[in-house]
């Protein structure tokens, strides 16, 4: 098969779009033929810099699946050939990626795919959908009529915790820059809408919040901006965060008496640890987005497999506006087959 390896951690030309051993779906595995992927800034971290988190190189990166099941390993009954599944599967320690034309996959973090989304769609869903549902729904257990303020409400991860929030019955305030972002916010089902550049945030929160603060705050960005989440939030309130790897002191917060969620998404699949939850929030996610609740956002780019470093360079560019999705397509049919 054809795959993009990595042989050495760096810029997005370090990737090879080369020839590379097919894949065999072993005990609880299914064989994916990959239509799509797409590029997580966990990919990018993980290519520029290696990691524990790494597999060992060379080796393929990515992490979300969308494809067609074309081998059942031994013991797989949860899946038929055929059938068409997403996922958030490889990429790390251990589990070989989804840059490549087939990879084989831990049935427990498959889902079949939403009837209203196309694969490519599908391909944008996974780890940020599960990421933005469990901060949201396992860890802060949102509900109706809380006000949730989301910071980066139109990134890979916040549109679609706008989408998830709103859907449980939230009042959702979304952050943005550009008055562009604003309308693509409120068109997600943002109540109101922040231009961060405009107004501060004591502003915000005096008029929005009668200056308590928010029920609940979701940080989609990270760094210093965890600051702001706990300043946004009320006492005894909630932050969920994504990027919280450097020194903060958290007197704030203590004085507030808050929760602070971190989120690290990745931790089932590089710790064999509980990965089962992963399929069914990825169930739950089909559901919502068969019911018209959610919709992944993609970005306007296009790349094909080969194009892969262009993707990278996407993606970290920051122009990118949704998830960046890679296009996998292949020249020849596939036999499907069921190893026992």
């Amino acid at each position: 098969m054809k795959a993009q390896v990595l042989h050495r951690p760096g810029e997005p030309e370090q990737f090879s779009y080369q020839d590379w051993p097919q894949p065999q779906p072993g005990p609880g595995e299914v064989l994916v033929r990959q239509h799509a992927t797409s590029v997580n800034p966990a990919d990018c971290k993980i290519r520029r810099n290696g990691s524990a988190l790494a597999p060992g190189l060379p080796a393929v990166l990515g992490a979300d699946v969308a494809g067609e099941v074309v081998a059942l390993g031994p013991g797989v009954g949860a899946f038929a050939l055929g059938d068409q599944v997403f996922g958030c599967a490889g990429g790390v320690r251990g589990m070989p990626g989804s840059y490549a034309e087939f990879i084989a996959a831990d049935v427990r973090l498959l889902a079949r795919r939403p009837h209203s989304l196309s694969l490519r769609q599908a391909a944008a869903l996974p780890l940020a959908g599960i990421t933005a549902y469990e901060g949201l729904v396992d860890r802060a257990r949102v509900r109706a009529g809380q006000r949730v303020l989301v910071y980066g409400a139109t990134g890979g991860v916040g549109h679609l915790a706008v989408q998830i929030a709103k859907a449980r019955g939230a009042h959702v305030t979304a952050v943005v820059s550009t008055p562009e972002k604003a309308a693509l916010a409120r068109s997600l089902g943002a109540d109101e809408v922040v231009l961060y550049r405009a107004e501060g945030l004591d502003g915000y929160v005096e008029r929005l919040t009668d200056g308590l603060g928010f029920d609940l705050v979701f940080d989609a960005v990270g760094g210093d901006n965890l600051n702001l989440a706990i300043q946004a939030a009320r006492p005894q309130g909630q932050v969920v965060t994504l990027v919280a790897r450097q020194s903060y002191d958290l007197g704030a917060a203590f004085a507030k008496g808050l929760s602070i969620h971190i989120l690290f998404m990745l931790i089932p699949m590089l710790h064999d640890l509980e990965r089962a939850r992963h399929g069914e929030i990825l169930r739950e996610l089909a559901r919502l987005a068969d019911e018209g609740l959610l919709a992944p956002l993609l970005d306007c780019a296009t790349f094909a497999l080969a194009d892969l470093p262009a993707a990278h360079r996407r993606l970290e560019s920051g122009a990118a506006l949704g998830k960046v999705v890679v296009d996998i397509a292949l020249a020849e049919p596939v036999q499907a087959t069921v190893q026992v």
